[in-house]
């Protein structure tokens, strides 16, 4: 493997912690075991880029593996060795169980087939984890002649075990200390390749959908879904990666096995694991008719009650599965959480409670060739303990006093998103004193939005009449403009979204003519310091470059009216222009070029699904439109939720249909400056 820049920056940071991953699929192939296994007995051997002591290293891996993993049929062999020799050193799950006649623990060593091993109660004590659905460990497991003559005697013992995963207590400044030898671009891809991905062979929205899957290992009590096609590597993280982490497989999901066993007063998988995988969502269902109460409990407030005891944990819960159909059709015949169970998919209620949807349509089927990197990464147990000592702190306080939220986003909306926030930071900065730049905090910010955005959209389909305002929106600082943050499936190019537009845009019908049929538009106006008006359209339609004129003459003779002390010959406004339909002449955008000059320049948006119409002249009166059903019907068809129009088209209106008029709202205006009263939002 030939090095490359970020290898180099990660042997300097991450000496002792790094691990070739291409070796690490080499040997998870071969044995089996989960490749957090594999990893940690090369991080303790093979942690090094001098590759004569790798070589050195690797045959020591592979003796151990060879040596302690069990294959199929290898069971009765390694029995044989306990007996011949006393003891086996081997590699395996260990699961305990309590045996309540004799009052004693008994282990399960699953690759081995047996089920009633001795172990000690201190051992059982200090590894509770082995009680639910165990972990793996390097044991010596033990055999006594004497106690197998014996009547129903157990002669199996286990005498030792070693968790496999890290037990150093400093490696947060480990992790901290290395951060700042990184840029946020290169500690992204090198997170990234620490679960065995490889960045460059990723789009940026497949980065984004990797690094929100790592989010509940370093997030207590986080709610996440994750849907979209097979073979895109959803439930790999959570099986492969950290020990800290369960797969539940789909299936029956039992409550004494996920929260608390009444009998044994047991607890349940969150209160023993950072993050509880359900994979295979749709085949999941509880063995109580209550599991899922019981669940929506604990994912609002990480609490349930079993019995007279109110018990806490802190393990996140996530749920992958997959979409039949792709996202559009998905969307067409019902909505994006409908392959949820059937007690899950129309509950709105369960809805509210995950704090993102993942879009896992946006990451592509694994193709190993390719998307599997062969650079250094973290040590799988070095960076699953680094993720859960980040679970003891939040990065909350980060938002404070520079973000604030849109009057859209309700109490859990919020919680939900500074969340998902907070992870990101986590993750990114490890590091609670390095500063966070402004606009890296608005582009996870913007992320954490979107995620959220996601659930509710879905609610709106579900009861729309309870979850009518989805228009999520934030302001960077007390004096920021409102951005808001769709979700890229919602949006359209050549469709009016409900959403408001940022500052200085408009979307906006020219009236056309005998020849030329109605056109949309989209105008964007960005303003900067100066004095002129530029247009960017290269080479620029004769007829637009008029109507920006336009707009231009009545912006600076009606300043005062229309954007108050502002002065526009202090500030120079570009121009573009974004023809959607055939016609690309822009004729008759007078009233909407202004309209966008002056919400550039007062830094506001115009109203969401809004369709400006009208041609000005230079003295500011509005032209005639000849052809004002033509607009609305155009309008309905591209998706508007509103038309302003002229007060001179109202009579010719009256002979638009019955079924176009229930599809669009039509509001009139009297001149420019009442207009665009009516087109911002308020």
């Amino acid at each position: 493997m030939e090095l490359d820049a970020l290898d180099r920056i990660a042997a300097s940071a991450f000496d002792g912690f790094l691990v070739r991953k291409d070796l690490v699929r080499r040997y998870s192939r071969q044995y089996p075991v989960p490749t957090y296994v594999v990893e940690f007995l090369l991080g303790r051997y093979c942690a090094t880029v001098n590759e004569a002591e790798i070589a050195e290293g690797l045959q020591v891996v592979e003796r151990q593996l060879t040596d302690r993993a069990v294959r199929t049929g290898q069971e009765e062999l390694f029995k044989a060795r306990a007996r011949e020799k006393g003891s086996v050193k081997l590699i395996d799950i260990v699961k305990a169980k309590l045996d309540s006649r004799n009052d004693c623990f008994l282990a399960e060593l699953p690759s081995l087939q047996l089920d009633d091993v001795r172990i000690d109660d201190k051992l059982v004590h200090e590894h509770e984890r082995m009680l639910t659905d165990g972990f793996y460990a390097e044991v010596t497991l033990t055999y006594d002649a004497a106690i197998a003559q014996e009547k129903n005697g157990r002669p199996f013992a286990i005498d030792s075990l070693r968790a496999i995963q890290l037990s150093k207590s400093d490696v947060l400044k480990v992790m901290a200390k290395a951060r700042a030898q990184f840029t946020t671009k290169e500690w992204r891809d090198f997170l990234i390749r620490s679960i065995g991905l490889e960045p460059a062979a990723l789009s940026e929205r497949a980065q984004i959908v990797t690094l929100l899957r790592m989010v509940p290992f370093v997030e207590r009590n986080y709610n996440m879904v994750e849907l979209g096609p097979r073979g895109t590597g959803k439930s790999h993280l959570f099986q492969q990666i950290s020990p800290y982490s369960h797969l539940v497989s789909g299936g029956k999901a039992t409550v004494a096995k996920m929260f608390v066993n009444n009998a044994s007063g047991q607890r349940g998988l969150v209160c023993h694991y950072d993050v509880v995988c359900f994979d295979e969502i749709a085949g999941i269902s509880f063995d109580q008719k209550d599991g899922v109460n019981i669940m929506k409990g604990y994912m609002a407030s990480g609490e349930f009650s079993r019995g007279k005891e109110s018990i806490r944990a802190s393990g996140s819960l996530v749920m992958v599965g997959n979409l039949d159909v792709d996202v559009e059709q998905q969307q067409r015949i019902s909505h994006l959480l409908a392959p949820l169970p059937p007690e899950m998919r129309y509950d709105t209620a369960f809805m509210d409670r995950l704090h993102s949807y993942v879009p896992g349509w946006e990451f592509p089927k694994v193709n190993p060739n390719e998307q599997l990197t062969g650079h250094f990464g973290l040590v799988s147990d070095f960076l699953s303990e680094c993720w859960t000592k980040l679970r003891e702190s939040s990065r909350v306080s980060v938002l404070q006093g520079r973000v604030n939220w849109g009057g859209a986003l309700s109490g859990r909306d919020i919680e939900a998103v500074t969340r998902t926030t907070s992870g990101m930071l986590k993750l990114l900065f490890p590091d609670p004193t390095m500063p966070v730049p402004d606009e890296e905090l608005e582009t996870i910010v913007r992320l954490a939005l979107e995620c959220r955005r996601r659930v509710k959209e879905q609610q709106k389909r579900v009861l729309k009449s309870e979850f009518r305002n989805t228009h999520f929106s934030y302001f960077m600082g007390t004096e920021g403009v409102e951005q808001f943050v769709s979700t890229p499936e919602l949006h359209s190019e050549d469709r009016i979204e409900s959403d408001p537009l940022p500052p200085g845009q408009v979307w906006a019908i020219s009236a056309g003519d005998q020849d030329v049929s109605p056109g949309l538009y989209r105008i964007e106006v960005t303003v900067g310091p100066g004095g002129s008006v530029r247009i960017l359209n290269a080479p620029v339609p004769p007829a637009f470059r008029e109507s920006v004129r336009y707009g231009e003459q009545n912006l600076y003779t009606r300043a005062k009216e229309l954007v108050g002390d502002r002065d526009p010959r202090s500030h120079e406004f570009s121009i573009q222009l974004r023809a959607v339909d055939a016609d690309k002449a822009g004729a008759g955008l007078g009233l909407a070029v202004l309209l966008a000059l002056c919400s550039g320049l007062l830094e506001r948006s115009i109203k969401g699904g809004l369709i400006v119409v009208g041609a000005l002249n230079l003295g500011g009166s509005v032209e005639m439109i000849p052809n004002p059903v033509a607009i609305a019907e155009l309008a309905v068809e591209k998706g508007a939720a509103t038309v302003l129009m002229p007060i001179s088209a109202r009579k010719q209106l009256f002979s638009l249909s019955d079924d176009m008029a229930t599809k669009i709202s039509i509001e009139f205006y009297a001149d420019a400056a009442d207009a665009f009263i009516k087109a911002v939002i308020e």
